[in-house]
């Protein structure tokens, strides 16, 4: 349990970083510390140099090291009223129901399409915040994340052992550490029934801090494996296995081979979009996590989960097949 150092009277308080919480990102710590505290907040107390660690400015991703002083100002969190900080009963319920997967370690949901990963940006309930409030007794911390408008599987930990070991096999890029596969609609019929990409990924800000991925030299290495199912009214329904976990990954490299992924608004097309949700009712990105394969202690547990396809994506596969 953190203690800090110097009481928090109404000023700025130091807590020294235990040794169970080394590694963790400096974001998620704070978040920690600051309960209540939209993640907004925290990123701007961490660029303004408000927050501290050892006496030195640092990033939000910076990871945390046993021992470390980390500087805290003093915030003030409006206090609940009327119980308008409880995530409303249909999410609690929507999520709930969700739920695929569940031991003493982890937990597993097939998100909804539609729902943020977390709070913050005018969004009030992320499935974070919406799992901790089912689930008070657990202290559960997302693993990954997942484009708001993406569905299927997330992975919560419920020890922070089994946090850090996740977290060390997602840094594993190239295949060593964790086996992600989606499902995808992809626009038009992919030449081949095997594709693979190779293009490096950059990540970019337009004006208002909209986060926009480009295929870019300067980009990080990324990889993405596409492999077609089914061919349905001349569209491409594929498994998408990834290598890397970037921002926009399967999303900006189906766009780059010329066959991206249907009733995608940002990268997609937008002629093809329109016919798909005229035609067949596709109002969502199709795109759906659908497994994650990874094995904890070393290696000696492994853990195979899996999120079925959503009703409202089958719905669109059955009416696509029609045609």
């Amino acid at each position: 349990m953190t203690q800090p150092d110097s009481p928090p009277s109404g000023g700025a308080r130091t807590v020294r970083v235990p040794e169970d919480r080394a590694g963790q990102r400096l974001d998620n710590f704070l978040l920690g510390q600051l309960k209540g505290a939209p993640r907004s907040l925290v990123y701007k107390l961490v660029r303004s140099g408000q927050v501290r660690i050892n006496g030195g400015r640092a990033k939000a991703e910076r990871k945390l090291e046993a021992g470390d002083e980390v500087r805290i100002p003093p915030v003030r969190i409006e206090s609940p009223q009327d119980g308008d900080r409880s995530p409303p009963k249909g999410l609690l319920a929507a999520l709930d129901a969700a739920i695929v997967f569940e031991d003493a370690r982890l937990l597993a949901i097939n998100k909804p399409s539609g729902i943020a990963s977390h709070g913050g940006s005018g969004i009030s309930f992320g499935v974070i915040e919406t799992l901790r409030a089912l689930r008070p007794r657990d202290n559960l911390e997302l693993v990954h994340r997942l484009d708001r408008d993406t569905s299927g599987l997330m992975v919560l930990a419920k020890k922070r052992s089994a946090l850090t070991e996740l977290q060390r096999l997602l840094r594993e890029d190239h295949g060593s550490g964790i086996e992600k596969r989606y499902l995808a609609l992809l626009i038009g019929r992919m030449p081949d029934g095997v594709m693979s990409v190779d293009a490096p990924l950059h990540v970019g800000l337009r004006q208002g801090g909209e986060r926009h991925v480009q295929v870019n030299p300067a980009g990080k290495p990324s990889m993405s494996h596409f492999r077609v199912l089914e061919r349905r009214g001349g569209q491409s329904y594929c498994e998408v296995r990834i290598e890397t976990g970037r921002t926009h990954q399967i999303r900006v490299h189906a766009q780059h081979i010329g066959h991206p992924v249907a009733g995608d608004d940002k990268y997609g097309d937008a002629a093809a979009n329109k016919r798909l949700r005229e035609q067949v009712g596709l109002k969502r990105l199709f795109l759906h996590a659908s497994t994650l394969e990874f094995a904890l202690d070393g290696g000696k547990t492994p853990y195979s989960l899996s999120a079925p396809l959503v009703p409202e994506l089958l719905d669109v596969l059955d009416r696509l097949q029609s045609n």
